[in-house]
């Protein structure tokens, strides 16, 4: 008989998380003491009734779901709390199993109270280092340009990001308001991104259809794509991506709440991972989603089917798809494929 899998389990497998938010995975407690250090009032003064406003669970749309970060963004606008807010999620992942992490964020969104860019940049990379230090976890940063704001953000946004290159930032990226917001107005940020030899990934198929992931392949030249929903809807493109490798970074509970999918089990994970597309399972937002990311493999299992050696086979497949320069990405590839092996034998016996 197979064993079941449970959360302890899943906690021990381990795992890479390739799409997590650092204005929307900070925690409770401590939007709220950071809220009380600046003076920011809450919209609720409790851990737990914060905790619980942040998740957003009447949404519409992406874009209901993106105005919650006006609260987390609203107390990250200094050096310290930038640190401290890279340091406790690198420290809560490792808590899970997450043995490499990307994180990302747009540091324009963070310069309010006169931080400068590159401040903005270097803070989360100190809290990430401070991480590896203390729990092994290796932490690097993804830029994000915003599709909402001008060309030229993105453009400078971008640059900025190529100017951290061998400091810890390891890609660039598109986020914000999908619909109406293509992205082929900020191909010229990719370009520079690509001309300047740095991995890029763009979120697509979340907010809009299949349309615009083909801008995230054709027009910006996105070696990952963010969510992918809807690529199940293009055949034809679903083919191209599997041909060329592109994984999907799948955020399984953010997508139940942003309305891309109508709920788990309508969810085209499934048939991406049996049509061979490789894959990385994804939180998004730890605060707005209430997610972890053994949770977000749970969810996989609970709702989809997923064996846990189909999970092993997806947790394996994520650190194959980080954006780390291939020898360190080989070395981690072996460990944990080792580690992985001996989970599987130790639940087959």
């Amino acid at each position: 008989m197979p064993h079941p899998i449970g959360h302890d389990l899943l906690r021990r497998l381990p795992k890479a998380e390739l799409h997590c938010h650092l204005d929307g995975s900070i925690r409770p407690s401590t939007l709220l003491e950071l809220g009380r250090e600046h003076g920011v009032p809450m919209p609720v003064d409790d851990t737990v009734g914060l905790a619980e406003y942040m998740v957003v669970r009447d949404a519409r749309h992406l874009e209901d779901y993106l105005a919650r970060f006006d609260v987390t963004l609203s107390v990250l606008q200094t050096a310290d709390a930038l640190e401290r807010a890279s340091f406790e999620l690198a420290e809560d992942s490792a808590d899970d199993g997450v043995r490499y992490l990307e994180v990302r964020y747009s540091p324009v969104l963070n310069v309010r109270h006169g931080l400068t860019l590159g401040e903005a940049v270097e803070a989360p990379l100190r809290g990430l280092e401070r991480a590896r230090r203390e729990y092994g976890i290796i932490g690097r940063v993804i830029i994000c340009a915003l599709r909402n704001l001008p060309p030229g953000m993105s453009l400078e946004l971008a640059k900025l990001a190529v100017s951290y290159r061998d400091r810890g930032v390891v890609g660039f990226d598109l986020a914000g308001p999908e619909a109406a917001h293509p992205a082929s107005e900020h191909a010229e940020a990719f370009a520079w991104a690509h001309a300047h030899d740095l991995a890029c990934t763009c979120h697509a198929g979340e907010g809009a259809g299949a349309e615009s992931l083909r801008e995230a392949i054709h027009d910006c030249g996105a070696h990952r794509l963010g969510h992918g929903t809807r690529l199940i809807e293009d055949a034809s493109l679903m083919r191209y991506v599997n041909d060329h490798r592109l994984p999907l970074e799948i955020c399984l509970t953010s997508n139940v709440q942003t309305r891309a999918v109508a709920s788990y089990a309508a969810h085209p994970l499934r048939r991406y991972f049996d049509a061979g597309l490789p894959l990385a399972l994804c939180t998004d937002n730890r605060l707005m989603s209430g997610t972890t990311l053994s949770n977000e493999y749970a969810m996989a299992a609970l709702h989809l089917g997923f064996t846990f050696d189909e999970l092993c086979d997806i947790a394996l497949a994520s650190f194959e798809s980080c954006f780390l320069p291939v020898q360190e990405r080989d070395a981690l590839v072996a460990s944990v494929r080792r580690d992985i092996g001996d989970l599987i034998a130790e639940q087959a016996a």
